[in-house]
C-alpha cells in the first residue's frame, strides 16, 4: 500500500510524534510536555496557537472559539508508564502501534486536521489530561462548556469502526474493615479475621449484579493481613460498579452502603460512589441521525454501538446533545496491541468536518 495516496504523510508524522510524547496521567510533567508539543502541531498544522492553560492543577489544551457552539472533546493522557512500548512506534502495513495511538490520541490528530476546515469562531477542540483516572480535575470544566454548547463530539476511538451512542456509568468503592489482630497459632479465636469478614463481603457484592439490565458489579483489588501467622486486623476491597441506567447505579450505591460485617466487633469503613453517570441513547440519537447523513455524504456507511466503558462524554450527555467514539479505528484500547488503522485517519477527520458542518446547519 501506498500511505501517501491514502493519506497525508505529515498527518501520520503528527501522531507519531504525538504517540512518542509518552503520557501517562500520574506524570503531570510528561502531561504538560505533551499539551505543549499538541501547541507547537497547532500552530503547524492550523496556523493558530492554541490557549493552553492548567485546570485545578492540570495542563488543558483549548482551540477555537471561546464561547464554542459544537466542542470537540478529547484527552491526551494514557494509562501506560513511559517505557512500556518497545519499540514506542511502529507501523506495519496500513497499521500504527505505540502507546496510546487508539485511545486517544489519534482521535486529537484527526479533530486538529478538521479544525484547519471548521469555523473557529464556533467550534473549539479541547483536550484534557486526567480521563484515565476519571477526569476529577476536568469533569468542571467539560460540564460548563457542556452547558454552554449545542453538541459535544467526543473523540475517543470507534468500535469496530462504529460510533458509541451509549456507555454505562461508572462507580468506584473503598470498602474498608477493622478487626483485631491475634496470633493465628496461638489463640485466633481472640482475633476478628479482616480476611474472613471481607470475603463476607465479596458474595454479597456478587449478587447486586443484573445481567438483565447489563449491570456489573466487579470486587477488583483486595489487600489484607501483615505477617502469614497473624490473624490479619485489617482488609481493603475495591469495587468498580456500572449500568446503563441511572437507577440501577443508585440501586447499587444503596445496596453497598448498607453492608454490614458478620462479626458484632468488626467495623466497616465504605467510600467512594458514582464516578461517571451512564450516557444514554436519548442525548446521542439525534447527532447519530446527523452522522449517518454526514457519513452517506462522503460515501462511507457508519454503524453504532453501546458498550460498557465510561469516557467524558458521559458528563457532557448530562447537559447537551453528544456523540461519542468519532475517532481512530483500530483496537487494542489498554492493551500492549493496541493499534489504529492509517487508511481510516483522513476518512474519520472528514466526516468530523462533514458533521460539525451538519449540526451548525
Amino acid at each position: 500500500m501506498n500511505l501517501r495516496q491514502t493519506i497525508p504523510m505529515e498527518m501520520l508524522e503528527d501522531l507519531r510524534a504525538l504517540v512518542e510524547c509518552e503520557s501517562p496521567t500520574e506524570d503531570l510533567a510528561a502531561c504538560r510536555k505533551v499539551i505543549d508539543l499538541s501547541n507547537t502541531l497547532s500552530k503547524k498544522v492550523t496556523g493558530i496557537e492554541a490557549r493552553t492553560f492548567d485546570e485545578n492543577g492540570r495542563p488543558v489544551f483549548w482551540l477555537g472559539a471561546k464561547n464554542p457552539k459544537v466542542v470537540l472533546l478529547c484527552h491526551l493522557d494514557t494509562v501506560w508508564p513511559i517505557g512500556s512500548f518497545t519499540p514506542i512506534w511502529e507501523v506495519k502495513g496500513d497499521t500504527a502501534r505505540g502507546p496510546g495511538c487508539y485511545d486517544m490520541k489519534a482521535g486529537f490528530i484527526q479533530a486538529l486536521y478538521a479544525m484547519k476546515e471548521l469555523d473557529l469562531e464556533k467550534v473549539a477542540l479541547i483536550a484534557t489530561t486526567d480521563e484515565e483516572t476519571g477526569s476529577e480535575t476536568s469533569r468542571p470544566l467539560i460540564e460548563k462548556v457542556s452547558k454552554e454548547a449545542s453538541a459535544v463530539l467526543v473523540l475517543e476511538s470507534a468500535i469496530d469502526g462504529k460510533v458509541k451512542v451509549g456507555r454505562k456509568g461508572t462507580a468506584m468503592y473503598r470498602i474498608t474493615i477493622h478487626g483485631r489482630a491475634a496470633h493465628a497459632g496461638l489463640e485466633p479465636e481472640k482475633g476478628i479475621n479482616a480476611t474472613v469478614e471481607i470475603a463476607k463481603i465479596v458474595e454479597q457484592l456478587i449478587n447486586l449484579a443484573n445481567p438483565q439490565t447489563g449491570t456489573t458489579v466487579v470486587p477488583t483489588l483486595m489487600k489484607s493481613g501483615t505477617t502469614t501467622n497473624t490473624v490479619p486486623a485489617l482488609a481493603t476491597l475495591e469495587i468498580d460498579a456500572r449500568s446503563f441506567q441511572v437507577k440501577e447505579m443508585e440501586r447499587v450505591e444503596r445496596e453497598i452502603k448498607s453492608l454490614k460485617p458478620s462479626h458484632p466487633e468488626a467495623r466497616i469503613e465504605i467510600s467512594g460512589g458514582i464516578n461517571r453517570p451512564p450516557l444514554e441513547e436519548k442525548s446521542t440519537s439525534e447527532l447519530m441521525k446527523l452522522c449517518e447523513v454526514s457519513a452517506k455524504r462522503i460515501g462511507i456507511e457508519i454503524g453504532s454501538a453501546v458498550v460498557g466503558g465510561a469516557s467524558d462524554g458521559n458528563f457532557a450527555g448530562i447537559h447537551t446533545r453528544v456523540l461519542d467514539g468519532l475517532g481512530a479505528v483500530g483496537s487494542g484500547a489498554h492493551a500492549l496491541t493496541e493499534n489504529v488503522s492509517i487508511p481510516h485517519l483522513e476518512e474519520r477527520s472528514k466526516l468530523l468536518v462533514e458533521l460539525v458542518r451538519e449540526i451548525l446547519k
